[in-house]
């Protein structure tokens, strides 16, 4: 009986583990993501400032490219750095709290092996089949 339940405690362990491993990745991933967008509107910042004020500047839309003043494209990069910096920030927290799940699944699986140190073996054969 008491193998059954550390089995079961087990694969609920692995499925929170995997489960906490995915959504860590994703955020991650949208973090990368979200750096480039902010190093990209940073650098288009860097080169529009760079322009005389009666520079023609043009947005692209699509295939289009529209004539825009510089200050209105100015004004999109500043904002685009803004929120992607906001995001950042907002998924570092939500790392950081993913980061601190995984740990606790980790120190709960090891309990649970050293709570029974046979259930490693049971685990090892059950990956098997």
């Amino acid at each position: 009986m008491a193998d059954e339940a550390n089995r079961s405690a087990f694969l609920e362990i692995q499925g929170r583990m995997i489960e906490i491993s995915q959504k860590l990745k994703q955020v991650q991933n949208q973090m990368r993501n979200k750096e480039v967008e902010k190093k990209r509107a940073y650098l288009t910042l860097e080169e529009l400032q760079q322009l005389s004020d009666d520079t023609n500047t043009y947005k692209a839309i699509g295939r289009t490219f529209v004539l825009e003043p510089r200050s209105v494209l100015m004004d999109e990069q500043e904002r685009k750095l803004k929120d992607s910096e906001t995001a950042i920030a907002s998924l570092q927290t939500s790392k950081e709290y993913l980061e601190k799940q995984r740990a606790e699944v980790e120190n709960n699986l090891r309990e649970l092996l050293q709570q029974d140190p046979g259930i490693a073996s049971q685990i090892m054969s059950m990956s098997v089949m």
